[in-house]
Order: C-alpha cells, then structure tokens, then sequence
C-alpha cells in the first residue's frame, strides 16, 4: 500500500515518540532504521518513519542523508513529508535543523514550512518564539550543559534564521493567533509566506493549540517540529477520507531472554533514573576517562553483566554530571568523547545480545542509534506507551527482541523500573 505521511527523524528515540504519536491517535506507522533499501517491500501501515543519526552529523551528511530518506518516503507515495527533531530544539548554530529544513523544502518544490517542537504532557512549551522546559526558558534548562548541542539561546526565531541561508527567513505566529484556532493560524502561515518567510515558528501551549497547528497544515508539503504537533495530522487524512484505520499500538510480544538498560545520557532526567534504579538493581558504571585511557572497560562490563544478569535485570550507565562531562572533553574534546562512549556501550550491546539479553531500555539518541546499528535492527513495531514520547517497540528481525528507546530529557525518576514491569512476564 502507499503511504499518506511520510517522517524523517534526526534520531532513534525522536522518532519512536513520533510514531507513536501518529498511532495513539489512529494512523498506525512503521519505523526504519535508515533509508530503506529499493528492495525493501512497501510499507503495511498509512504512516512510515525513516529513523537517521543525523542531529550531530556534519551538516552536509545530514542533508544528504535526509533529502535521501524524503525521496524514498515519496517514492512509496507520501503525501506529506514530516522532519522530526527534539522537543528541546537540540542543535547548533550550524545546524542540523535548519539547513535540513531548508534542503527539504527545496527538495519538494515547497515555499513554507512552520517549526513548533512544543510538546506540553513533557512540559516543553513555546510563547512569543521562546522554548520553554517547565517554567524555565530553554537557556535556565538543563540542556544549557548539553555536551554536544549546549542550548543557551531560547528564542527559535532568532536561533533557526542563524542556521539557515536566507537572512530573515523566520517569522512568527504568535500565541494571540493560534488561540483564535487553524483558520488565524492558517491566514497567518499565508501572510508570512508572500513576505518571503519559509520558516513559521508557532506558539504552541497546550495541546488544543498542537491540534489546531495540525489543522492549519492539512495542505503544507512540509512539517518540521517536535511529535506534540503530528497528533493532528491523522485527523487532516481522515477529513479527506484517506485515512480509515484507527489501530491502536502493537502488543508487547512475549520474549524469553535477559533485560538490561543501557544509558549514556547526561540529561537530569537521566541522571535521577540512573540512580532511582542502580539503588535496588546491579549497575555497572562505565568511566569516560578509564575509555579515553585505553582501558578495556568494555571487557570488565561485558564480564560483570554475564554474572549479574542472572539474578534480573542489570544496569550499565556511562551518566555522569555535567562537571565531569566537561573535565574529559577539556581534555579529549567533545566529539571524541562522545564516539568514544558511544562506540564502547554499542559493542558492549552486541556482546551482551550474544549473551542472551533480548530485552533492553536504552537513555539517550545517540547512545540508541549507536545500539540499533550493533544489534542489526533494520525496522520497529510500535507498542504501547510507557511514559508520553517513549513507547516499547520490537524488532521482528533479523531475531525478536523487544526495545524502549528513551530521548534523555524524558521520563519520570522511575522509568526504568516501570518499563521494565510492562514486559510480558516481567523481566
């Protein structure tokens, strides 16, 4: 069958929250990890995510990889095109966000496009162009200390038009327009476009301004945003009578098999479930130093976990505080550090699959792309929510296992622990 919306997600955990919110509400979607193949049968559901690696990739390879997953998606029929990124707008001033906007854009012929990563059940909120997480602007946030995409501006209009070619090419819609609902927001969107905007960040606070942002979009080529803003795109199909199904998310699969929970993320969120979980569970904590070292950390890991995976579930961390971030990337540099931890929790991922672990949580999007590619995973079943924007999914092939991928910033202090209680059977 041919698909009517067609995503493309910067990361793993991004785009399992945004196919999860197309199927909580009613257009089921299948997720590929990277641009399919030709070969690749077409999708089954009216939805399909291309999940890439792409937020902190350089620019160019973002684009190419990105304009490369849209020609797939509209190859299989996609009507329309949505550019999924974090709720927190994680990016640099070079990028990724705007200049993947901007090549899609040009890709499908289109002149505007709008920008609303809002997603109030997380408490990520835009007001007047501003990012806000709870009641703190984006810059007071946690994501100040992001070793990789340190968010200290929180004006998106301001943010987005030094990411792109055109000077002044963002504008805005402003709070006092989306409450008047989608015909304002839509008439706006029109009046921005023939000043010669191709970007609209839009002001969004509950979920009823998410719905109307969705309505006002029925006929843009391109949506780029957080998932708060796709629950309403299911509804445009319907309206159009392209969209009948209105399945709810896959049950989890009974798995025989080892659990564990894998977390590089520095996020507070993170940090508060890493230690939650290490009080009542066996934790290994990987040191970035001891891995820059050329220690075989990921040996004495691997070694630990065969052990301790006995008695149930086990957690490995490479969580640290941001002080410590800071002290090994003064000394090996951000990228560095970063590959390098990445590198050891996928090849200790691999070992332990070997081992027997077929169930598995993992924190944090480039800590989940990096774990996706060691286990072989080539496309996701969604299932159902375990907390909003994270769902449990499943791998059918190349071998069943069952996997929750969490965006670090998400998740109450309990996470793992509540995922974990969801699996048929426990874990």
């Amino acid at each position: 069958m041919s698909i009517l919306l067609g995503a493309i997600g910067d990361d793993i955990t991004g785009s399992t929250d945004l196919a999860l919110m197309l199927g909580n509400n009613g257009m089921p979607a299948i997720q590929y990890i990277g641009v399919p193949p030709e070969s690749t049968p077409d999708p089954d559901t009216p939805a399909a995510v291309v999940a890439l690696k792409s937020r902190t990739a350089p620019p160019e390879e973002a684009v190419a990889q990105s304009v490369a997953a849209c020609q797939w998606l509209v190859g299989k029929g996609a009507r329309q095109i949505f550019f999924k990124y974090c709720s927190t707008f994680d990016s640099t001033e070079k990028g990724n966000i705007g200049p993947v906007a901007e090549a899609l854009l040009d890709e499908l012929g289109a002149a505007i496009t709008i920008a609303c990563p809002a997603f109030p059940a997380n408490a990520r909120t835009v007001y007047q162009g501003h990012l806000f997480v709870g009641d703190l602007l984006l810059c007071d946030s946690g994501m100040r200390h992001h070793p990789l995409t340190p968010m200290t501006d929180p004006n998106l209009v301001r943010f987005l038009n030094r990411q792109v070619r055109s000077a002044d090419a963002v504008g805005l819609v402003p709070w006092p327009v989306v409450r008047l609902g989608s015909a304002a927001i839509r008439e706006r969107l029109q009046q921005l476009s023939l000043q010669g905007r191709r970007f609209a960040v839009i002001d969004a606070l509950c979920d009823r301004d998410l719905l109307d942002i969705g309505e006002a979009c029925a006929e843009l080529k391109l949506i780029t945003g957080g998932s708060g803003v796709a629950m309403g795109l299911p509804a445009n199909f319907r309206k159009a009578g392209l969209l009948s199904r209105t399945d709810g998310p896959a049950e989890i699969p009974s798995i025989q098999g080892a659990a564990a929970v894998l977390a590089g993320s520095c996020s507070a969120a993170t940090r508060k479930q890493v230690h939650h979980m290490a009080r009542t569970h066996p934790a290994f904590r990987i040191d970035p130093l001891e891995l820059l070292d050329g220690r075989p950390v990921a040996d004495r890991a691997v070694a630990w976990a065969i052990g301790a995976m006995r008695k149930g579930p086990i957690l490995i961390f490479s969580t640290d505080d941001p002080e410590a971030v800071v002290r090994a990337q003064a000394h090996f540099g951000p990228e560095r550090t970063g590959k390098i931890v990445e590198n050891a929790l996928a090849e200790i991922a691999r070992r332990l699959h070997q081992a027997g672990v077929k169930k598995w949580i993992v924190a944090g999007g480039e800590t989940s792309g990096a774990v996706v590619e060691a286990l072989g995973i080539q496309s996701l079943r969604i299932g159902p929510e375990i907390e909003p924007g994270v769902p449990w999914t499943f791998s059918p092939a190349p071998e069943a296992l069952c996997l929750a991928f969490k965006s670090g910033n998400f998740g109450t202090e309990g996470f793992f622990e509540k995922a974990l209680g969801m699996l048929p059977g426990g874990a």
